[in-house]
């Protein structure tokens, strides 16, 4: 019922000659001898000793809503006839190491991933040290692949992994920058319990209900008598009604392949953009009782919608070729020379900040200013420095040296002490993605 319910083969009677796109899959492994998958494995590796073989079942849905194939008159049909896969095998017994994590993220980057999907994920509770899962080895691995041009994409988490369901805050890693979280959606409309909310981290919505996909020969082997063999309709337990965020997930990965194979020139920040703004909104009226028109914490943008996306394609959308820059110290992009004209975006939900370095002596002047598109409120920051981190978790006690927010966003400062400043633009709001111009001049 997923593949209507996205509309995803909507936009056209017969799909287009669509170019190969490479997709990993950050999970359990996957079967490699079962038929939906002939001729579209590129790669697989495992991270966790043995082999690529996926023994729990779990990778091997995943990978079947993203590339099992079309009308070969087997089981299941993906949901991006071009994807080609990349397996990385992370889970053992059930657990993720964030290092093992990082290293697959990094391997299929690699090997040249441009959509990476991870349907797993650490906890995050901002309220409790104790229990906040973050791991900057999972940040600066999210950021190599932004930095190399993949699009991650993840699943926000279920409840049933957290204290409490729902689970207000998502899951590591959905809850960093430019990472595309998915959260869950049932027949009816509604959002599951399980799916875990966030105001800021849940960006859209899939089906995560009652999905059929391929599943281990091996494991559908135990039970002989049932004819759908390959696929969840014969898995033993939980998977044979399969539900959670991590089904929701690859079903934007497979939407983003296919932007990705019908415009090759796209960027991941675009491709991101694209399926995000081209959402169906939920409301109560659509069955989503918690939903608000617009963007809300249940269903981010609202519902996967593959036909709009694709009927996105003929607008022009932002490009930001300078990310990741989110904040100061070593992940600020460093900038030399005396002058610079920088175009960028910031958006509040993504990329809410970009931070550039650069170098005063005491007694030097720099002047910024910033002009940039309508939209949400921005804010222009210059930090000392010294400064760690310009937000968020670790934040010296330091504040900006000096500041500007719309409408009057330009900045003068005269260099008390030498080393690299830390100069921020900030998205201040919600809203559409902004388009800037920074000009930055020392003297």
């Amino acid at each position: 019922w997923y593949l209507a319910a996205n509309r995803t083969f909507d936009a056209w009677a017969t799909p287009p000659p669509l170019t190969p796109v490479r997709v990993a899959i950050i999970d359990s492994g996957i079967d490699r001898a079962h038929p939906e998958f002939r001729g579209r494995i590129v790669a697989a590796r495992t991270f966790v000793g043995g082999t690529p073989d996926d023994e729990q079942g779990h990778g091997t849905i995943v990978a079947g809503i993203v590339a099992a194939a079309i009308d070969d008159g087997l089981g299941i049909a993906g949901s991006s006839p071009s994807a080609r896969l990349l397996i990385g095998k992370v889970v053992d017994d059930g657990t993720v190491d964030p290092e093992i994590e990082a290293r697959a993220i990094r391997w299929a980057t690699d090997a040249g991933a441009r959509v990476i999907n991870v349907s797993l994920g650490g906890l995050r509770d901002p309220t409790s040290s104790a229990r906040d899962l973050f791991s900057p080895v999972e940040r600066a691995a999210v950021e190599y692949a932004v930095s190399r041009g993949a699009l991650v994409v993840a699943a926000v988490g279920n409840g049933d992994q957290a204290p409490s369901e729902p689970w207000r805050y998502a899951s590591y890693p959905a809850a960093l920058p430019h990472v595309l979280g998915v959260g869950a959606l049932g027949r009816d409309g509604d959002v599951p319990a399980f799916s875990n909310r966030d105001p800021v981290y849940v960006d859209l919505v899939a089906p995560g209900k009652e999905i059929v996909s391929t599943f281990p020969l091996a494991l559908t082997g135990k039970r002989p008598a049932c004819a759908e063999q390959g696929t969840t309709l014969c898995a033993a337990g939980e998977y044979r009604d399969a539900e959670g965020t991590s089904f929701a997930a690859p079903q934007v990965s497979a939407a983003a392949a296919m932007l990705f194979a019908l415009a090759p020139g796209l960027r991941a920040e675009q491709v991101r953009a694209i399926l995000e703004r081209s959402a169906a909104d939920l409301t109560p009226a659509d069955g989503c009782a918690g939903c608000t028109i617009g963007r809300d914490t249940l269903s981010g943008f609202g519902r996967l919608d593959v036909a709009a996306a694709v009927g996105a394609l003929t607008a022009s959308w932002p490009v930001d070729r300078l990310e990741p820059n989110d904040d100061a110290g070593d992940r600020a992009r460093r900038l030399w020379g005396p002058r610079h004209a920088i175009r960028a975006t910031v958006d509040f939900w993504d990329d809410p900040t970009d931070v550039y370095a650069v170098l005063l002596r005491k007694g030097e002047t720099l002047r910024a200013e910033l002009t940039r598109s309508p939209g949400a409120a921005v804010g222009l920051f210059v930090w000392e420095p010294g400064t760690e981190s310009v937000e968020g978790a670790g934040r010296t006690a330091r504040r900006p040296a000096a500041t500007a927010a719309d409408p009057a966003t330009d900045v003068s400062w005269t260099a008390t002490q030498t080393g690299l400043h830390a100069v921020q633009v900030k998205a201040l709001e919600g809203g559409d993605a902004v388009a800037y111009m920074l000009r930055l001049a020392r003297s």
